[in-house]
């Protein structure tokens, strides 16, 4: 049998490692926010003519919007962000670049107040902290019959936060190298992962309950690596088949969801990770097995 919890310390360590990279690039880099977590305007609109981007993003640097973001669609059309617009000054707007540009269309156009937006932020934290404490709370109730009960959930909740930490720093890293901003669609995501890892994590924590019942050793930690190894197949089966799906999405839909796809697919790699390996060896150590950090 494979012997996983001896190799506890370098597992956890490389844990460690990928989270303090990612917690820097999230202090130093930071997050772009989208126009639902800041204040603003977007529209998207298409030109009869052929127009750069380069050029577009000047001549609105030249109409007085120096921090517009611009990015190009796959249909070939414009998505524009831009501090929040009146009605006339959107009709403005499109007039002046209707004069440089030629005939325009507008495809889509929406702006986002600054109360809103605080609402929003405050909104999407709340409903990640409300799912982590509900799921911390749901598996001691179900692990109540075991010594102990609350340190399952509370390395599953180590665990969760983990994958959220890599999906953040992820995020801050690809907003500075490609512009990606985190939107509705980012936290819809992040919600899917928390329930998506848990689930594995309960699987793991449900195998150690069954074996430590039947007493397969005194020892907790041969319980866990065993339940570990049993587990392990399933766990990384489940989640080859939900990245098939991630990818298939990334493919065909395109950039409508690639927030989305992208949060998926990197969570469920941190996710299967955490789950089998970060949580189960966290409660080893928690119960009294050290770090292992001699072997």
């Amino acid at each position: 049998m494979i012997d996983i919890v001896s190799k506890r310390f370098w597992l956890l360590s490389l844990s460690g490692v990928v989270l303090v990279i990612c917690i820097v690039a999230a202090v130093v880099l930071g997050l772009k926010p989208a126009v639902e977590f800041k204040s603003g305007s977007m529209m998207t609109v298409s030109f009869a003519q052929p127009v750069e981007q380069a050029q577009l993003k000047q001549e609105l640097a030249n109409l007085g919007h120096a921090n517009a973001l611009v990015q190009r669609t796959e249909g070939g059309s414009f998505l524009i962000r831009v501090r929040e617009l009146s009605g006339d000054e959107k009709v403005q707007l499109e007039k002046d670049l209707a004069d440089k540009f030629g005939q325009i269309t507008e495809n889509q156009f929406f702006s986002v107040s600054p109360l809103i937006a605080t609402e929003t932020v405050q909104n999407a934290g709340i409903a990640v902290a409300a799912s982590l404490v509900g799921m911390l709370l749901y598996i001691a109730w179900a692990f109540r019959r075991i010594s102990k009960p609350f340190r399952y959930g509370i390395c599953a909740i180590i665990a969760l936060l983990h994958d959220v930490v890599i999906i953040v720093g992820v995020f801050a890293i690809l907003g500075t190298i490609l512009g990606w901003e985190i939107d509705l669609l980012f936290v819809t995501g992040v919600l899917a992962i928390v329930g998506y890892a848990i689930n594995n994590a309960i699987v793991v924590f449900d195998r150690i309950r069954e074996n430590a019942r039947r007493g397969i050793s005194s020892d907790f930690s041969v319980v866990v690596n065993s339940s570990m190894v049993q587990t392990l197949t399933r766990s990384l089966n489940t989640s080859i088949t939900t990245i098939f799906a991630v990818l298939a999405l990334m493919l065909f839909v395109g950039s409508s969801l690639q927030n989305l796809t992208m949060v998926l697919l990197v969570g469920i790699v941190a996710g299967t990770f955490s789950s089998v390996f970060v949580a189960p060896l966290l409660l080893v150590v928690w119960e009294g097995a050290g770090w292992g950090w001699k072997r």
